[in-house]
């Protein structure tokens, strides 16, 4: 993974938090991103939820699999602890530093392709145990790093970059977490600012598991008619582009602008992209409960039936219990605790074992 180091001059006139931090002190490296990703929308909300929340960059723990929305922990909090792990094993590894130390503020950055086909196991059974973390999906709905290839995200009926439709369903992460009990949902859109940084505050905020699943459009491998999570260039703007377009028309990605949208409470928005196709979004209305896990449920599937795009905090327990308080773990984290208390010996833990005989 190549890092660019960002220039370290700042404005004196930059605002600070609490802590004395600007939001510059919250950033990571130069992103590598395709120009225009809205994986870099949800760095830059990312970034804007820690330094509103005056979290000590130190004290924040980053976690990934692989893909591209895996690159994202490069590109905020560089002075944070982090860990890139393998394909679909973001939620244990996790899990593992959780338990280690649990005085840290947990992110895990996913994708699609990385939560909800070879990790979907391992994403499920961190919601079942309310892991005490921050879990993003940068959902687009393709493979970005292997050309394109459906995700298990990808809607019915929408086209690859070839034409070819998909035949098989979704699965919904919002759909599947509520279905299994997670104790924080929500769904929101790269481009909504507005709403995206409070729900990420929220989420980091929660005493558990908090699942944000965030419509993140790929400007590479969904710039085609028919794609139902587009965010592209038409053809016409590639051939219009560069020379770069001709020498290499299936790598080439123009530069595309930023897509954004600002929505209220209970609007309904069609969100047009690059290419002509449009994502349907609706915000839950002032009189939605979150509470409600089966509404929440039936909400979000109506919803999905009218071709709606749910946005918004979906479902929160406020009687959440996250891990630590199930297990009844120590306060102390673990890495704190002397060697020989955590390892008392054989003879203690024979004794242990006699309770078991």
């Amino acid at each position: 993974m190549t890092h660019i180091a960002k220039p370290r001059v700042l404005h004196p006139g930059l605002e600070k938090n609490e802590l004395g931090l600007t939001r510059r002190d919250y950033e990571g490296s130069m992103s590598t991103l395709c120009a225009g990703c809205g994986h870099d929308s949800v760095t830059a909300a990312l970034i804007e939820a820690v330094w509103e929340l005056a979290i000590p960059p130190h004290r924040a723990g980053k976690m990934s699999g692989i893909g591209c929305s895996s690159k994202t922990p490069a590109y905020f909090l560089s002075e944070s602890h982090g860990f890139n792990s393998v394909h679909g094993r973001m939620p244990s590894v996790a899990a593992g530093a959780n338990a280690a130390n649990r005085g840290l503020t947990y992110i895990g950055v996913s994708g699609d392709g990385d939560s909800l086909s070879i990790g979907l196991g391992q994403m499920c059974h961190a919601i079942r145990r309310n892991l005490d973390l921050l879990y993003i999906i940068e959902n687009n709905g393709v493979y970005g790093l292997t050309k394109g290839q459906f995700s298990a995200s990808a809607d019915r009926g929408s086209k690859s970059k070839r034409g070819v439709p998909n035949e098989q369903p979704p699965i919904d992460p919002v759909l599947l977490a509520l279905s299994i009990g997670a104790s924080f949902v929500a769904r929101s859109f790269s481009g909504d600012r507005d709403q995206l940084v409070p729900i990420l505050k929220a989420g980091i905020r929660h005493p558990g598991l908090a699942l944000v699943d965030v419509i993140s459009p790929c400007v590479t491998f969904n710039d085609h008619v028919g794609s139902t999570k587009s965010y592209a260039y038409t053809r016409e703007h590639f051939r219009e582009a560069s020379e770069a377009a001709f020498v290499a028309p299936k790598d080439f990605v123009a530069e595309a602008d930023e897509i954004t949208a600002e929505l209220e409470p209970g609007d309904v928005r069609d969100v047009r992209m690059h290419d002509g196709s449009a994502i349907r979004f609706r915000r839950v209305g002032e009189d939605y409960d979150p509470t409600d896990r089966d509404r929440a449920y039936d909400y979000v599937r109506e919803r999905q039936l009218a071709e709606e795009v749910v946005t918004g905090l979906l479902f929160i327990d406020p009687d959440s219990r996250d891990q630590h308080d199930v297990l009844g773990t120590v306060e102390q984290p673990l890495w704190e605790i002397p060697f020989e208390d955590l390892c008392p010996g054989a003879a203690a833990l024979s004794s242990i074992m006699d309770n078991y005989r």
